[in-house]
């Protein structure tokens, strides 16, 4: 069965074609471990999880990498207000959020990799940027230069005023203020550290990585130089996923870094986007405390998988209902066959909300367990 994909490089809906044969290597954005996870993230991870799954029921070997952004600038700010060490900060969040995996049975990814594992891969990048022209040296710090790059915003789409609001607000730690850089929106490759913070010897002095250097270190380490699907949270697509677009095809000369981008819709709620900054989140924890886990799956993949959504309490009643009542109607048979407008469904980009009409409407208590289990959901 061909299976269709939106690109939001393209801004089109696809036929998915692999680098390799049979075989996917996708990059989902994970966390940064100095909080517990949060309904946006779950969504994100839900919906990637299920993913996988059906890529796997399809016949294609997976490889699936997410990372642990475990040092930047808000780790460290983090750990010296708690007065903690900041490696022990993002060790107690980051098994905090394997706790949350289990709760949702979200498989763990293939490799779950943290950032400090692979400063020497950064150093390596960001040397090699300078020396090709696409990045510079200013009193200590590395900036990537983004005249070089003539489709810089081709991902975002976004005007320059719209870039320059979006890198001095809350999605990136790369001021415009700052006076080193050439162009207010070259970003941060590396930078000094202060005595008292975390850092590594690096050729421009002692420092640590900017924020998205990171992911492309880990793509290239552990996927190579270019991959079949990225994926992580709307709110990724800039400064995040622009940057290391850019940064990355600069040091392997051979596009497309990624085939297919693939964003999650943001998870709103009180009017606003779920953020920390903003503190309006829904907590994980807490909706298991009265909800089922199956009710939270079944409330993310209700929600078509590109479009922001807003969380409501009434929402996650019917949810929790809903479930309750399929998993009653449920017999496994491990021969049970998989129906055809199902699997049409997940094929046509992702469509979730599809896939569960189809498990509601059929009448085969063999074929819905089977549904039941591609879809993640538990059985116990």
């Amino acid at each position: 069965m061909d299976i269709k994909l939106y690109n939001s490089l393209t801004k089109k809906i696809e036929p998915f074609t692999t680098l390799d044969p049979n075989t996917v290597k996708l990059y989902v954005c994970g966390v940064t471990p100095y909080d517990t996870s949060h309904l946006g993230h779950a969504r994100v991870f839900t919906l990637f999880d299920t993913l996988v799954r059906f890529l796997r029921f399809s016949g294609y070997k997976v490889t699936y990498v997410q990372n642990i952004t475990d040092i930047d600038d808000e780790i460290v700010r983090k750990a010296k207000e708690r007065g903690v060490n900041w490696q022990a900060l993002g060790d107690k969040w980051t098994n905090y959020l394997l706790e949350d995996f289990e709760l949702l049975n979200i498989k763990q990814p293939t490799r779950l990799v943290k950032a400090t594992s692979v400063i020497d891969r950064i150093i390596n990048m960001v040397t090699q940027l300078v020396n090709q022209g696409c990045a510079y040296v200013s009193e200590g710090n590395v900036y990537y230069d983004i005249t070089v790059n003539q489709t810089y915003g081709a991902l975002s789409e976004l005007t320059r005023e719209q870039m320059l609001k979006l890198t001095d607000g809350e999605f990136s730690f790369d001021y415009t203020t700052d006076k080193r850089k050439k162009n207010p929106l070259d970003f941060l490759l590396w930078q000094q550290a202060p005595l008292d913070e975390p850092s590594w010897t690096s050729p421009w002095g002692n420092g640590r990585p900017g924020w998205h250097i990171e992911c492309s270190a880990m793509n290239l380490e552990y996927l190579g130089n270019q991959i079949d699907i990225h994926g992580g949270g709307h709110d990724l697509l800039y400064p995040h996923h622009e940057c290391e677009l850019a940064q990355t095809e600069c040091v392997t000369r051979m596009p497309p870094f990624v085939k297919y981008w693939m964003h999650i819709g943001t998870v709103m709620y009180q009017g606003e986007k779920m953020s920390k900054s903003l503190g309006n989140l829904v907590w994980v924890r807490d909706l298991v405390k009265q909800y089922s886990a199956n009710a939270i799956r079944y409330l993310l993949l209700s929600q078509p998988y590109r479009h922001a959504w807003e969380f409501f309490s009434d929402d996650i009643e019917k949810a929790y209902k809903a479930t309750t009542e399929l998993k009653r109607s449920l017999a496994f048979d491990p021969d049970a066959e998989i129906p055809p407008a199902f699997r049409e469904a997940l094929a046509n980009d992702f469509d979730t909300p599809a896939a569960l009409k189809v498990l509601h409407d059929s009448d085969n208590s063999h074929a819905r367990a089977a549904m039941w289990q591609l879809l993640g959901m538990q059985t116990k």
